[in-house]
């Protein structure tokens, strides 16, 4: 990828670019928990975006990128925001950085990328971190790294219309080889743990099937914990987030809200509580009790807060058919990828009877993506 980005730069710009890059990401478990003030769990993963990079002297952005074949052109000012959606992501990075009082003036790119597109990887917070990062370090702006992750968050939320927590772009800045990390979402305080689980690995299922629920079922969900939220403040004030309650204060409530909004508070209460155990697991290096909770999620996600599909229930049921350690839907469901943590002699088997017998029921043969974890957003 270096090789063809460079080769490229220099057929366009005739010269060389400063080589950039910035990972995917993972979540291990902590899903639906962001918005909640609960933990994440994510680590940076081995694929992401690479970008070469150099300033022009003019007062315009020049992109490419490798895997739309395209260009960008566009200025600086708020008024020159690009037609192309990928464009968009740059423009917003350059415009977020110029509001925090950074400096940005024209400069050449070329880019391309090997996170797989629409698996729920965050292919956008890796393009938006590269660029933050990148542009901090050309021109000397000394923005700390949690704001570089704002400044992706920020890009989402003001030119590209999505209402993101910080989670992906938190992962894609911090993200460490061999490392998750636990993160706060409400203090933004993390903690990195030690992720190197010696005779499993970790591989996503991606069911290759998106279902057109998920953008209004996702606020809907939002909304019955918000609910559950106010009616247990009434007794204990501290209660802020649904994350600060505790399941005794859930139960106190039961028969003041709706049964829906119990099953989605009883779900992310549990799973604030499974983040935790997981890292006390990993400080063990017990990856069976991390397994188990992984499905205890999945189970989660599925009855409780009804976020999962036939395919992922049918992909979890096999995984834990075949004494898979663990498997969940990863992400904000209703398609996308199971995540799987298999030990490596049982890898091969099922693999191939997760493609045979999903496709034998679906139609489709799902997608199958390795996953290491590695470093975030830094210069090459």
């Amino acid at each position: 990828m270096k090789q063809k980005i460079q080769e490229k730069f220099k057929a366009l710009f005739g010269e060389e670019g400063v080589l950039y890059a910035s990972a995917g990401r993972i979540n291990l478990i902590g899903e639906h928990t962001d918005y909640n003030g609960g933990y994440v769990f994510p680590g940076a993963i081995d694929c992401g975006i690479m970008a070469a990079i150099k300033v022009n002297g003019t007062p315009k952005v020049k992109v490419f990128s490798l895997d739309y074949n395209e260009s960008a052109e566009f200025g600086l000012n708020e008024e020159d925001v690009p037609e192309k959606q990928w464009a968009r992501y740059i423009f917003g990075v350059c415009r977020e950085t110029i509001k925090r009082g950074g400096k940005v003036e024209g400069f050449n790119a070329v880019f391309a990328g090997d996170v797989p597109l629409g698996a729920g990887l965050s292919s956008s917070a890796a393009l938006e971190s590269c660029f933050a990062f990148a542009l901090n370090d050309i021109f000397g702006n000394g923005i700390d790294k949690f704001e570089l992750a704002k400044i992706g968050q920020s890009t989402e939320h003001n030119y590209c219309g999505v209402k993101c927590g910080i989670m992906d772009q938190f992962a894609s800045v911090f993200g460490k080889e061999g490392a998750l990390i636990r993160l706060n979402c409400k203090t933004l305080e993390y903690k990195y743990f030690p992720f190197h689980p010696k005779g499993y690995k970790l591989v996503l299922i991606d069911s290759c099937v998106k279902h057109e629920l998920a953008s209004s079922a996702y606020n809907k969900r939002r909304a019955s914990c918000e609910n559950a939220a106010a009616a247990i403040r009434k007794n204990h004030p501290e209660v802020e987030f649904l994350s600060d309650a505790k399941r005794v204060w859930l139960d106190e409530v039961r028969e003041q809200i709706p049964e829906e909004d119990f099953l989605r508070a009883e779900y992310v209460i549990g799973e604030v509580q499974r983040v935790l155990d997981v890292c006390d697991a990993l400080e063990r290096d017990d990856y069976e009790t991390v397994g188990e909770m992984m499905y205890q999620t999945h189970f989660g996600l599925s009855r409780l807060y009804e976020v999962s599909c036939e395919e992922l229930d049918f992909l979890n049921k096999l995984a834990r058919k075949m004494d898979v350690t663990g498997s969940r839907v990863m992400g904000g469901g209703f398609g996308g990828c199971t995540i799987n943590l298999v030990k490596e002699e049982l890898y091969d088997g099922f693999i191939a009877a997760a493609k045979e017998q999903f496709a034998a029921k679906f139609g489709h043969a799902p997608k199958i993506y390795n996953v290491v974890i590695s470093d975030g957003a830094r210069k090459l």
